[in-house]
């Protein structure tokens, strides 16, 4: 197999000094815990911030730690103090994090602290390449690194690149605050995957990439216009078997005689989490609060075990919310408390393993209730210590755990009254209803585990690559394009024909912005001067607009798709017997959806008609075109008409009607010992399928097509034309 590199914020381990002495631990917690596993039983590679800054450590024990980190399959990034400040509790923490989490309200937009991201960022990708070797796959994390991808692509165009996020992909309306949005798109895209734990946030994402970049998408496939870049779902799993078995080692056991002596008989609430503002701790006091109040019968009956790990206590909404648990503790207390019960026992401390087990195991309930995370791994370890034993696991909606674990109790933890509710009705569920529900969620969480997980997000990035390969096996290198140049240098009797939009002229936002510029005129003009050559261009275009733009050249034109067609120096003529009868009947309907769809509008032409939604919010877009596609379907299948879909148009005409049967026009009549069509969309496929065996046909852009090889831009067109048939024969 070929070699993994991890790449995230932090190595898999952590870095002590201990009088002068390097001491190298196992991490526990976070994506070490959750990678750990994974990451020894391939040949891997793990990169990433040692958890020491260059302050802390000095060249010398650099030199020591880096053969201490060399024996764990280990690359360290060094940070300054700065940076480390700048980038992870800047950037980091403070823009990225609370926006993807709804806390967009505490979010800080500081260019200094966007520039240290940009800059590690920057770090970890030299890093990156100076360690990967040929054929190594790269598996980037989390929202630390979100501008690697595209940075180790400028680097390593063909290196094979995954991207995971590990916490929310937020909307489109609250993404597009951040002023740096289009550089943390692109730089995703950088990757050939991209991966989240839910549909939601994979859906977040798309609609991000369409609105903010302009790239369509396709069964979760992102098209730029050199890449089709995958996205996809992988609800992150746990190593199941691990939690299940460890809550029969003597040490939990332990732990556990030890918490029972505490909490004696008393069924025990369990609420466990990063004390951080998205995981709503506060409601979870509130609520049991609520439930002692409602249920006076419960004084003494039960106790709430409340663990709150301490994060970034530094930053000030973190130092208040601890403030306001430290607060609810104490009324909570001080309100219900006897001298022989304390309501709730609080932890602000980090546990060990053991105790960590020992608690899931003991739990009655536990209450999982963020108001935002991507996914939460503590309510299927919850879940997997519970070994033939009863327990109730009370789980937010908005986790991205909910999505799998419905016969969990679902709740809103803003809804203090159906919160507090729903812990009452969890005491009071018969034990063998409440091992039913365990089983089954054991059972999917033991078939999705860690393993799975990492093979299928491994899997899909490689069946990604493969259609990439596929469809840049038709990419026009080097010698294809010296094969052409040959054969066009040796014919004696050619004909080109060429599309306009998108093939000889960007994409505009409306049609009539779309103007051929100097140098297209000029690379036309050397071109149509070749007595050997035959010259034509094929456009939607109506014929007065063509005639305006090229009737001077010595060159043929095609207008509305094959309609009307213009050779050299004579007169256009209609090259099928078309009917504009139907117009007024079509129009009436697409004029209701113009009307109802702000930006978009009609191009009336002779005999065809094309609703224009390039300039419509995409998101509707995708709607009306739909509802229009099948108003019009109704209405067309008796008017012998077709419906024709080009890039953010859609265009009604006679169904005999296409590119195809207008390249016949020249092909019948004439021989030629060099043809070549280039195109970029759909309604090119029509000039491709006609062209006679042994002719070249090019499309434009990544999309599969039956042409024989594909460019990537106008501008590489625009340059084949000139290097290859201009310059060569000016």
């Amino acid at each position: 197999m070929n070699r993994l590199v991890i790449v995230s914020n932090r190595l898999p381990i952590t870095i002590h000094k201990k009088r002068d002495e390097l001491i190298v631990q196992d991490s526990i917690g976070g994506l070490a815990t959750g990678l750990g596993s994974i990451y020894r039983s391939y040949p891997s590679l793990w990169i990433g911030w040692p958890g020491l800054t260059t302050k802390e450590i000095t060249r010398a024990e650099r030199k020591n730690l880096h053969t201490l980190l060399k024996e764990r399959d280990c690359e360290p990034v060094y940070l300054s103090e700065h940076e480390y400040e700048q980038y992870y509790n800047g950037f980091c923490n403070r823009a990225i994090w609370p926006l993807f989490h709804y806390f967009y309200h505490y979010a800080q937009y500081d260019q200094d602290l966007w520039n240290a991201y940009v800059k590690v960022n920057r770090k970890f990708c030299n890093t990156v390449c100076a360690s990967i070797r040929p054929g190594d796959v790269i598996w980037v994390h989390d929202y630390h690194l979100m501008l690697l991808p595209q940075m180790i692509r400028e680097k390593n165009p063909d290196a094979t690149i995954g991207f995971f996020l590990h916490i929310p992909f937020p909307p489109f309306e609250l993404f597009r605050l951040i002023p740096w949005r289009k550089e943390l798109l692109s730089g995703l895209l950088g990757a050939d995957l991209v991966g989240f734990h839910t549909i939601e946030y994979v859906n977040y994402f798309l609609s991000c990439i369409r609105r903010i970049l302009g790239h369509e998408h396709e069964i979760m496939r992102i098209r730029t216009k050199s890449r089709i870049i995958q996205a996809d779902t992988f609800p992150m799993g746990i190593d199941f078997d691990r939690f299940s078995q460890m809550g029969e080692s003597p040490s939990v056991k332990k732990e556990i005689n030890k918490i029972h002596k505490d909490v004696r008989n008393r069924k025990v609430i369990l609420s466990i989490d990063r004390l951080d503002y998205t995981k709503g701790v506060p409601l979870r006091l509130k609520a049991f609060e609520a439930l002692l109040k409602n249920h006076p019968e419960l004084k003494e009956k039960v106790t709430m075990i409340l663990v709150a790990v301490p994060s970034r206590s530094h930053i000030d909404q973190y130092a208040e919310l601890k403030h306001e648990v430290d607060h609810l503790v104490g009324h909570i207390n001080g309100l219900f408390g006897t001298m022989s019960w304390i309501p709730v026992r609080y932890m602000y401390t980090f546990l060990p393993y053991d105790r960590l087990i020992a608690i899931y195991k003991i739990a009655d309930i536990a209450l999982i209730t963020p108001v935002r995370d991507g996914m939460n791994l503590m309510a299927k370890e919850y879940l997997a210590t519970k070994k033939d034993e009863p327990g109730i696991l009370i789980l937010s909606e908005f986790a991205g755990a909910a999505k799998e674990l419905g016969e969990a109790i679902l709740v809103n933890p803003n809804d203090i009254k159906e919160f507090s509710s729903a812990i009452y009705d969890a005491l009071m569920i018969p034990e063998e209803e409440q091992k039913n529900r365990i089983k089954i969620m054991q059972t999917r969480l033991s078939r999705y585990n860690l393993a799975r997980w990492t093979s299928d997000f491994l899997e899909i990035l490689e069946k990604a690559k493969q259609y990439q390969s596929f469809l840049s096996a038709r990419w026009m290198d080097d010698r294809a394009l010296s094969d052409l140049c040959t054969a066009y240098l040796n014919a004696q009797s050619r004909v080109i024909f060429l599309d306009y939009d998108g093939t000889l002229v960007p994409i505009a936002k409306t049609p009539i912005e779309a103007k051929p510029d100097p140098n297209l005129f000029h690379i036309l003009e050397i071109l149509a001067r070749d007595p050997n050559n035959n010259l034509v261009i094929i456009s939607g275009r109506e014929k007065s607009l063509l005639t305006t733009w090229f009737g001077s050249y010595n060159l043929g034109l095609v207008a509305e798709h094959g309609i009307w067609i213009r050779e050299a120096g004579g007169k256009w003529e209609m090259n099928l017997v078309a009917t504009n009868e139907w117009k007024d009947e079509i129009r009436s309907i697409i004029e209701v959806y113009v009307d109802r769809t702000p930006g978009s509008f009609i191009e009336e032409k002779e005999y065809s008609l094309a609703w224009h939604y390039r300039n419509v919010d995409p998101s509707l877009a995708a709607i009306r075109i739909i509802d229009l596609r099948e108003d019009l379907l109704m209405r067309t299948k008796n008017l012998n008409l077709t419906l024709l879909e080009g890039h953010k148009v859609l265009e009604i005409k006679n169904i005999e009607i296409n590119k195809g049967s207008a390249v016949n026009h020249w092909i019948k009549k004439n021989y030629y010992d060099f043809i070549l069509a280039i195109g970029d969309d759909r309604t090119d496929e029509d000039i491709f399928k006609t062209l006679p065996h042994g002719s070249y046909s090019i499309k434009v852009g990544p999309l599969p097509s039956i042409a024989s090889y594909s460019v990537r831009s106008v501008e590489e067109v625009r340059n084949l034309l000139q290097e290859c048939f201009t310059e060569k024969k000016a």
